[in-house]
């Protein structure tokens, strides 16, 4: 594992479409994943998360998570490749040190209904379902919390 680097920007990209359209096709519908995977091309649309944010990249770059800001899990994406092999525990696991190291004690994120059972495992806690848009297309996402120890 590595921290993330600024020239990591088409590497992070690059996974984040990989985890989508290799593992949420059996619980996204098409019109949904298309307009999660675009998302990465937007311009200036994740940058600011890429730069500023802190977090690991896992593996021969397998998957990545980052914080931002700093008491928030902003990303955490695998590719499908390297799904189920404890790539994403140890990058959570990771940004929770991290966090805790800064003295922070309570993480929050918004999951999706991929990311949600591994979080659930991990400690996190749903506090309620949240209904949002892309691109006009509707999904359900998770606000989720741990308080670190």
């Amino acid at each position: 594992m590595r921290p993330i680097q600024p020239a990591d920007s088409p590497l992070l990209r690059e996974i984040y479409v990989d985890a989508i359209q290799t593992q949420a096709t059996q619980t996204y519908s098409p019109e949904q994943i298309r307009a999660w995977t675009n998302l990465a091309w937007l311009p200036g649309l994740l940058d600011r998360t890429f730069e500023e944010g802190q977090g690991w990249v896992s593996g021969v770059d397998e998957g990545f998570a980052i914080r931002h800001p700093a008491n928030r899990l902003s990303m955490l994406y695998c590719r499908g490749r390297s799904s189920r092999q404890g790539h994403g525990s140890a990058l959570l696991k990771a940004i929770e040190c991290d966090a805790q190291q800064m003295g922070i004690q309570r993480l929050h994120t918004e999951a999706s209904l991929l990311s949600r059972p591994m979080l659930e495992q991990r400690g996190w806690k749903v506090i309620a379902p949240e209904p949002f848009t892309i691109a006009g297309v509707p999904f359900v996402r998770f606000k989720m919390e741990k308080t670190l120890s």
